[in-house]
């Protein structure tokens, strides 16, 4: 693609804007530019991001015009504007957790993905709002407001990496990272029609208080698979701090994404085989997907695997990881923190030697019926969110087709359940509903399987373009005012990106 206006630019893919910025047909600072005017277009209707650095992101761009005209060989994602998932640790920028206790904190080191993702290139702008400390998959907090949907800003988002991908629906930029311990990546995906990858346990390593923690994942978000990959080429390899690490480099994502699906062996469950319940209009519209498959020429079969052990596996080992992780602050913070995170601390802290030996016996029943599931087939596809996107003035959905939950993880099961079975996950673009909200497919492979796993996307995504459905708020000027009214966002802090 060749660019003769600037209002091509936010359009452009990551993959295509790295190579015209290589190439000289455009430059990194013409490329920020058109970030931050996107921004200013966009962002008052949907608060997705909370903080700028535009005097670094600038400084850092002309630094990257000037390495493109020396003629020294490029990373892969040079010149390429990115805000950051709040949550992930930006050395010199702060990073707040979206917590009022936190509002003020600027890290010393960034975080192994932001590492990756400067070295490779990104030129680093602000930063993109999340629920507090990460905790829920609808995003708000009491420090930087609600961030809300791009295809309507009535409605949620998602999250927890909600402001990363209404970002990237609302074109303001065409990658981002995001984490993912029930849902984080693969929800606000579904709920904002783009592309989420929850990758392989190690696969992008886990640095931090525990090195052995599995659960949580960090990963990248887009609006094409093919961009899902460039990324990966930059963040997979391993870590010597990282025991868990996969001992394979990024390179393994440089491989044609092109595959016949032809024999492909899909297993598809409307449910989990738990009667998980999910809106009418969701199974409909991946009933749909699935017949798509079969045009491929895969076969498709409704089968799940056995799932009965992974609320267990999911629910014991988040709470073990939250009270490891944040007991102390929420001790010391607890009046500044909201009620969810202190359940999930006090769930964490209530667990008993008993429960520990439980969830060890049980992951290990899940992941040997995981295996044998895959022994038949090769792709397990399901709902990734169990109904649409909802009212941005909850603060959860409270039911589904009748059926209540007690917490506000009860909706979230679509997603808990595969975190639980440790395998990568995607949420690729699948349909609309009647009122044209985006609607997400869950696609799981055996561990390891990551690149596999983009292939079979990207075979669905050229076959439906999904995603090229430009949301309401580039298609509509009147949407705009139908906005909740947001916090202002934070100022810019010193940077030394």
């Amino acid at each position: 693609m060749t660019i003769s206006t600037p209002s091509q630019i936010p359009d452009l893919s990551a993959t295509e804007m790295a190579r015209l910025i290589r190439d000289g047909e455009l430059s990194a600072r013409d490329a920020v530019r058109a970030h931050f005017d996107q921004i200013d277009l966009i962002n008052p209707s949907i608060n997705a991001i909370i903080l700028q650095d535009r005097e670094g992101a600038f400084r850092r761009a002309a630094r990257a015009d000037e390495l493109t005209a020396s003629g020294a060989k490029l990373p892969p994602l040079h010149g390429v504007p990115m805000t950051h998932k709040d949550t992930n640790n930006t050395k010199g920028m702060r990073t707040t957790q979206g917590s009022v206790a936190l509002k003020d904190f600027v890290p010393d080191e960034d975080d192994l993905i932001i590492a990756r993702l400067t070295q490779g290139g990104v030129i680093s702008t602000g930063k993109s709002n999340v629920p507090e400390f990460a905790a829920g998959a609808h995003t708000f907090n009491d420090l930087l407001g609600t961030t809300t949907n791009p295809y309507d800003p009535t409605l949620s988002a998602g999250g927890s990496s909600g402001g990363v991908a209404a970002a990237l629906a609302a074109r303001i930029q065409n990658l981002g990272d995001g984490s993912d311990i029930g849902g984080s990546l693969r929800i606000p995906a579904s709920f904002c029609n783009v592309v989420g990858l929850r990758p392989s346990r190690g696969r992008i390593p886990h640095v931090g208080l525990n090195s052995w923690s599995w659960l949580g994942r960090t990963g990248p978000m887009a609006r094409e698979v093919s961009d899902i990959a460039l990324a990966m080429s930059v963040l997979a390899g391993p870590d010597s701090r990282a025991p868990l690490s996969i001992h394979e480099d990024g390179q393994l994502f440089t491989q044609p994404l092109h595959r016949d699906l032809r024999g492909l062996r899909i297993g598809w469950s409307r449910d989990f085989g738990l009667g998980v319940p999910v809106e009418p209009e969701v199974i409909a519209v991946l009933e749909r997907a699935m017949a798509v498959f079969e045009h491929l020429g895969a076969i498709v079969e409704e089968a799940e695997p056995d799932l009965s052990d992974a609320d267990e596996v999911f629910s014991t080992t988040r709470a073990f990881d939250f009270a490891m992780l944040l007991s102390d602050f929420v001790e010391e913070h607890r009046d500044l923190v909201k009620p969810e995170l202190q359940w999930n601390v006090e769930l964490g802290a209530s667990l008993t030697a008993a429960d520990l030996t439980s969830v060890a016996l049980a992951r290990t029943r899940l992941e040997r019926k995981i295996s044998t599931f895959h022994e038949r087939f090769d792709v397990f596809a399901s709902p990734t969110a169990q109904l649409v996107p909802f009212d941005a003035t909850q603060r959860f959905p409270t039911s589904i087709n009748d059926v209540s939950f007690d917490n506000y993880l009860g909706w979230l099961r679509s997603v808990t359940l595969m975190s639980a079975a440790d395998v990568p996950a995607l949420s690729a673009p699948a349909g609309f509903s009647e009122a044209g909200l985006p609607i997400g497919l869950q696609l799981t492979m055996p561990h390891g399987k990551d690149f596999e796993l983009l292939q079979v996307a990207f075979a669905f995504e050229q076959a439906t373009q999904y995603a090229r459905t430009l949301p309401a708020v580039l298609t509509s000027q009147s949407v705009a005012k139908k906005g909740i009214r947001f916090q202002e966002s934070l100022e810019v802090g010193t940077s030394s990106r």
